[in-house]
């Protein structure tokens, strides 16, 4: 089935999606819990919506379509507290993070659903492997053309958004020395990476698309795990690149940093994207996953080299003015705080491990921050 044409939305509008972590409160090992929390959440109006995921340990919620940081904040806020509450009646622990310390992943179970017992089929050990934890952000698009831009133009700040969000240092009981460890599971699938460069929407989807269709190898966009990726159904572009962060407050000012980045762009004041811009999208992305704020980034036109954490407050300073039009300062000023002193929460994670020694603090601690919303 073609792709079609792209939906309407209204451009900038936001979405955010969270896999959340399921956890014993003994042992703070991953918990099989996600049908008892869902059967639960199911009697009483949830605040978005809830989901299964992969495996029994994880759960996704989503969103409404929002368009302002406070609004999307405080539902966010909403769906935590709703959550947290159905997790204590369970006596089962919620945390965010990119991965689970120290998990064990051929101990997970595969949620039982047609798609996700497709998946396990066809990848076998990776699929209880892609038990791992994102946010991925949708914005609205007035056009495919206007969302194959975005797609391509943001591919520079792919980096920030990997250093920023990185809250998955630790994997299989140890340190692995990557700030977003999470990313390798995903690029482990033969569909993940980039997409195709196009600016043009019908040559994506009855060209690109339907030329793989017709392979057999994709149904549809599900089926590519590409870091930002077109949901024509939606009218939206879905950057996939973050690790759940470990506070839902970091997780929107994620979300409104991208809305302001993507408002700057489609002013159209710098060059449009060329497929040259992805010379050094691999090593720019490894060192954002390796390294996080201190990784390098290389520019592939100007050569020019300048750190994540850098390029960050740079960006912070030409995106102002639109965080101000789109009522979305709060927000640049946590992802300042992030970047200029605070760190990722990877490097909050590394910290706790230090005091405490024990990887089983560290789920602790992404349970405890999730509640109070402070690291």
């Amino acid at each position: 089935m073609a792709l079609g044409p792209f939906g309407p939305s209204q451009a900038l509008s936001l979405g955010v999606e969270l896999e959340l972590q399921l956890v014993n409160t003994v042992d703070f090992d991953l918990t099989s819990g996600a049908n008892d929390l869902l059967e639960l959440l199911s009697r009483k109006p949830f605040p978005g919506t809830v989901t299964p995921e992969m495996t029994q340990s994880m759960i996704e919620i989503a969103t409404s379509i929002q368009t302002a940081h406070a609004p999307l904040l405080a539902e966010l806020r909403g769906m935590r507290d709703t959550l947290v509450t159905a997790c204590d009646r369970l006596n089962i622990g919620i945390a965010g993070g990119g991965t689970h310390p120290f998990q064990r992943w051929s101990e997970q179970r595969v949620f039982s659903k047609p798609r996700f017992e497709q998946i396990s089929q066809l990848y076998g050990y990776l699929a209880k492997q892609f038990t791992v934890f994102g946010q991925h952000v949708h914005v609205g698009c007035a056009s495919g053309d206007d969302a194959l831009f975005l797609l391509h133009a943001l591919n520079r700040y792919v980096p920030q958004f990997i250093a920023l969000s990185a809250s998955s240092p630790y994997s299989q009981g140890v340190d692995t020395l990557f700030d977003s460890a999470r990313l390798n599971s995903v690029f482990a699938f033969p569909l993940s990476g980039r997409a195709p460069f196009t600016l043009n929407w019908d040559e994506f989807a009855n060209g690109y698309f339907t030329k793989m269709e017709a392979t057999g190898v994709v149904k549809s966009m599900k089926d590519f795990y590409w870091d930002i990726r077109p949901k024509p159904e939606y009218g939206t572009i879905e950057l996939r690149v973050c690790d759940t962060p470990l506070t839902v407050e970091r997780a929107a000012a994620l979300a409104c940093y991208l809305q302001a980045i993507c408002r700057r762009l489609l002013e159209r004041t710098e060059p449009a994207p060329t497929e040259d811009d992805y010379l050094v999208y691999t090593f720019n992305r490894f060192q954002a996953c390796r390294f996080g704020l201190d990784g390098t980034m290389v520019d592939p036109h100007t050569r020019e080299r300048r750190t994540i954490r850098e390029d960050t407050l740079a960006t912070l300073r030409k995106v102002e003015a639109h965080g101000a039009v789109l009522q979305s300062l709060p927000a640049l000023e946590e992802v300042e705080r992030c970047a200029a002193r605070d760190g990722n929460h990877a490097t909050h994670l590394r910290k706790v491990y230090s005091g405490s020694r024990n990887v089983q603090s560290m789920v602790q601690e992404s349970a405890r921050v999730l509640r109070s919303g402070a690291a």
